[in-house]
């Protein structure tokens, strides 16, 4: 596994490389001077950055703009193509977002992994450059992010949460992890993340089910693995979150995969 600095990242506008990670791996904070589009290709990946939490699924990548902390967790084994992008050029977002990678943006990258790191700006390679440049702010957001506290004592509370979405334990202990009182601790978190304890760890729950569900685990797996007793019991609060039960979201999920392979 090579790290990205083993590469020549300035030789062009736009340099890409792929890598895998193994289950249970951590990247740990750091940033990039360039701008980084990461593309999941299979497992399922946390990037959480100072101000918030995404999950990757296969299919979808991830924006990180130049300077910005992140930390990658890795559940499973995971491959990805990352392309990075010189800040300066223009019409790029600003801020993280991940999106649903098109059929188009999903080939220009592809086809954009088999060049020579210094291609050639000027002919063929450099109009593909360019119109994976402009497809880039095309591609429509998904709302896949959680809130990440500031205060260290609740940020250590949902890095475990995060990094542990079936942990069952209640409000009192999450409180004592803090060490804080649990009416401190229920003011702090809903201060620092907008929302209770309660509704916060739902949110990681779903996020995690999306996307285990989006890489084909099977509803039993999911629901017990982020912590439910039961499968009735994931699949109405699925349903209530949603408006469509699970059993549906992972049958459009693998339909959509059939038809990229065919």
């Amino acid at each position: 596994m090579k790290r990205s600095q083993d590469y020549p990242l300035t030789i062009r506008p736009v340099v890409t490389l792929s890598d895998e990670y193994p289950a249970g791996y951590v990247d740990p904070f750091h940033s990039h001077e360039r701008a980084q589009l990461s593309f999941s290709l299979s497992g399922v990946q946390t990037v959480t950055t100072d101000t918030a939490s995404y999950v990757l699924p296969p299919n979808r990548a991830i924006w990180i703009p130049p300077g910005v902390r992140h930390q990658t967790n890795c559940r499973e084994k995971v491959r990805f193509y990352a392309v990075y992008i010189d800040p300066t050029l223009d019409n790029l977002p600003s801020e993280c977002r991940v999106f649903e990678v098109s059929d188009l943006v999903r080939a220009l990258i592809g086809e954009i992994m088999t060049f020579n790191f210094a291609y050639d700006e000027a002919g063929r390679e450099g109009q593909i450059v360019r119109l994976l440049l402009d497809e880039i702010p095309r591609m429509p957001s998904v709302d896949i992010h959680i809130p990440m506290p500031t205060d260290s004592r609740i940020l250590r509370v949902c890095t475990m949460l995060i990094d542990h979405p079936g942990d069952p334990r209640d409000i009192d202990h999450w409180a004592a992890v803090a060490n804080m009182g649990r009416r401190t601790f229920t003011r702090v978190f809903k201060h620092q993340t907008g929302m209770g304890l309660a509704t916060w760890r739902l949110q990681v729950r779903l996020m995690h089910a999306l996307s285990l569900l989006h890489a084909g685990h099977s509803i039993t797996t999911v629901a017990y693995g982020i912590g439910y007793e039961s499968v009735s019991a994931f699949t109405s609060v699925f349903h209530r979150s949603f408006g469509f039960p699970p059993s549906y979201y992972r049958a459009t999920q693998a339909a959509k995969g059939a038809i990229r392979k065919a």
